[in-house]
């Protein structure tokens, strides 16, 4: 397996910087937070994007994915979801990344059926656009689709190898689903998984890898049994709690637990 961060750790950060943290720490690559207060997302041009492309090529490190907000399950009309959908793609594919995050994002008044329709039937739609250009959308286990099982009924209505998951492994927690039953839902369609520790499901606040409750280690050493070879990618929520440590002195220490956790499950 390889290793990233997301730059929801280090709000803000210019690129260089992002890159050179990566590099020091010994990550593979970098999950790109795409929001206007960050240095990459949709509204940068054509020449901004060919930059941290370069960036990104010229340090080895590979740019995992787009974190977009977009929720595909949300009421109200198709298209502007579409068109948040595609210019998500459309950075990917200029940045040279595999993958794009979407939420769920389904409001409570919604019934399930209604949600998992609506959210199929966008991602559907927005499939072929992401074949076109080689990028796959996936879905994370968030808010009203926390866990594998709520994520499977939306991904088995669409159907196509464009649209995948990613698992949060604190939300499938948080939902009561453990990890077995996360990945035999979610197996076949997985992207990547997204780690982190929390001290308590009342207090998320971001903690050290393995300073927390989260079953990292089950997480682990479940991929590596099953022979899967994709990304763990620390998802440190550091721009929701400004109290939190700094990523930066974290990333070494952090990069180093994930190692162990694989060599334990070899």
């Amino acid at each position: 397996m390889k290793l990233a961060f997301s730059t929801l750790g280090v709000p803000g950060l210019p690129i260089p910087d992002v890159v050179r943290l990566a590099t020091t720490h010994g990550y593979h690559g970098v999950e790109l937070r795409a929001h206007p207060e960050e240095p990459v997302h949709p509204g940068i041009g054509a020449a901004e994007r060919a930059d941290v492309a370069a960036e990104f090529k010229a340090s080895g490190i590979e740019i995992l994915g787009i974190a977009g907000y977009v929720r595909v399950a949300a009421p109200g009309d198709d298209e502007p979801v579409l068109a948040g959908i595609r210019e998500l793609l459309d950075l990917a594919h200029d940045l040279g990344a595999p993958f794009v995050r979407v939420f769920p994002g389904a409001a409570p008044e919604q019934s399930a059926e209604e949600a998992d329709a609506t959210a199929a039937r966008r991602l559907g739609t927005a499939a072929e656009y992401a074949a076109d250009l080689g990028v796959r959308i996936l879905l994370e286990t968030h808010d009203s689709h926390r866990t594998g099982a709520d994520a499977i009924r939306v991904l088995g209505l669409v159907g196509h190898r464009h649209v995948g998951s990613l698992w949060d492994v604190m939300h499938t927690w948080l939902g009561g689903e453990q990890p077995t039953a996360t990945y035999a839902a979610l197996c076949t369609y997985l992207g990547y998984v997204q780690v982190k520790d929390i001290a308590s499901a009342e207090d998320t606040t971001p903690l050290p890898l393995g300073a927390g409750v989260l079953p990292l280690a089950e997480c682990v050493e479940l991929l590596s049994r099953a022979g899967w070879d994709g990304w763990l990618c620390w998802e440190y929520e550091k721009r929701w709690y400004e109290g939190a440590a700094p990523l930066p002195e974290l990333l070494g220490a952090g990069r180093e637990h994930l190692a162990r956790l694989l060599n334990e499950s070899a």
